[in-house]
């Protein structure tokens, strides 16, 4: 198939990298075009880097516009020429964590009007006509108010940008919807890997964590092994929120989680492709039978 156009919608910087950086690299490096629209500038994130701690919501407030320039770096880093903000930068902010003040604010991207904001996703989406679309699950992938909010405007966009006389431009039809995953498998094993390697990062409970999906969920393993490089590069541009240590990383809360190469998705909408072989066990992957497609284009003509 030629003429591959992919859409993510993510919702803070950063989000891209950690979840579906090497996916992004994979396929930027195989010809497609690869558009990343961020919902927001992560105003109300944690500052990891003590000399960076005065750009927090609760000291200057600058650090949306810092990860402006970190969101470019790494960008740059995953070769992705087409990224933008929904709505233009700083059209929504940050909302922060469920149940924190920041949650009420006007502008705060739980708050926007759900029509609205799918509007402006649906303009992109008649500009681009991408025929594979990504975002979180109806949980945001672990309940964050603004993953769950991007959820929403990214399924809502998806059925508006059908309809005629909606938005701006001529009607487009997404040929699959996939939500964002990871393997509660792969995260069992990352975990224990993780124990056993010679870091400061804390390697949590599996079994206390509430997401992760199950093996039989995941509908695709893309395995991006060859550009995890390219993601580690990227989550080392955003550096205010995450920590490096190849292979493996940390939030603020010193959490340890490994740079995944083989990144999981679960088919939404849409006609699944062929299952296919994919990567084993030991390289990232689910392992078992090939009943899984390996290519967010598989099926698609």
């Amino acid at each position: 198939m030629t003429d591959r156009r992919l859409l993510l919608v993510h919702a803070h910087p950063d989000d891209e990298s950690i979840g579906t950086g090497a996916t992004m690299a994979k396929y930027v490096a195989e010809g497609a075009h690869v558009t990343l629209v961020t919902c927001t500038l992560g105003e109300e994130g944690e500052v990891i880097p003590a000399d960076l701690a005065h750009l927090a919501a609760d000291h200057d407030d600058t650090l949306g516009q810092y990860r402006i320039g970190e969101l470019a770096a790494a960008c740059q880093a995953l070769g992705v020429e087409d990224h933008r903000f929904l709505g233009g930068p700083g059209r929504w902010r940050d909302s922060g964590m469920m149940g924190v003040a920041s949650n009420d604010r006007p502008n705060a991207f739980w708050q926007a009007d759900l029509d609205e904001a799918a509007g402006e996703l649906v303009k992109v989406i008649r500009e681009v006509r991408p025929q594979v679309l990504v975002t979180y699950d109806q949980n945001g992938f672990y309940g964050h108010p603004d993953h769950i909010q991007a959820h929403r405007v990214a399924r809502r966009a998806f059925e508006l940008a059908a309809a005629p006389g909606f938005g701006e431009g001529e009607p487009w039809q997404i040929a699959k919807f996939y939500h964002t995953a990871v393997a509660r498998s792969v995260m069992s094993r990352t975990a224990e890997a993780l124990r056993e390697a010679d870091v400061t990062f804390i390697a949590e409970d599996v079994d206390d964590v509430p997401f992760g999906s199950h093996d039989r969920e995941i509908t695709t393993e893309v395995d991006a092994r060859s550009w995890v490089g390219n993601k580690l590069e990227a989550m080392r541009a955003h550096a205010t929120q995450i920590t490096v240590d190849a292979p493996w990383f940390a939030l603020s809360n010193n959490i340890g989680q490994e740079a995944l190469g083989v990144e999981h998705f679960i088919l939404a909408s849409g006609v699944p492709g062929p299952a296919m072989p994919g990567p084993p066990a030991e390289s990232g992957g689910i392992g078992g039978p090939a009943d899984r497609e390996n290519d967010l284009f598989s099926g698609i003509h």
